[in-house]
């Protein structure tokens, strides 16, 4: 057999250290201090995505049921115009609030980073 280089723990465990910093020379900052707040965040925000698909669902069966209880082509079309202009507005709404999530947790930090300067 081949001798293979073994590498010692230490330098094992340096690896992740050495990346960040090499990531932070690159100028993307105190990511290390920004992980609590950004892993909360993106929790509250998985959190937020999965209700809103919960309900987007709901107006789907909504939509179906009432497209099966329809009597001619005008009512057909008068659900789905109100089906797509439903969801272009929570879409809109859902998206404004996703943005507002991931502003606060940057300004946050931005804040943190400041106060430690």
């Amino acid at each position: 057999m081949a001798n293979k280089a073994e590498k010692s723990p230490s330098s094992l465990s340096e690896a992740p250290l050495a990346a960040f910093t090499q990531l932070q020379e690159a100028g993307l900052g105190n990511m290390v201090g920004m992980s609590n707040a950004w892993l909360e965040t993106m929790g509250d925000m998985g959190a937020e995505v999965a209700s809103f698909i919960a309900e987007r669902i709901k107006e789907d069966v909504k939509t179906q049921h009432a497209i099966l209880q329809c009597k001619n082509m005008t009512d057909l079309q008068t659900i789905q115009t109100e089906f797509v202009q439903k969801a272009l507005d929570q879409y809109q709404a859902e998206t404004g609030k996703l943005v507002e999530m991931g502003t606060k947790t940057f300004a946050a930090n931005l804040k943190d980073q400041d106060g430690k300067s």
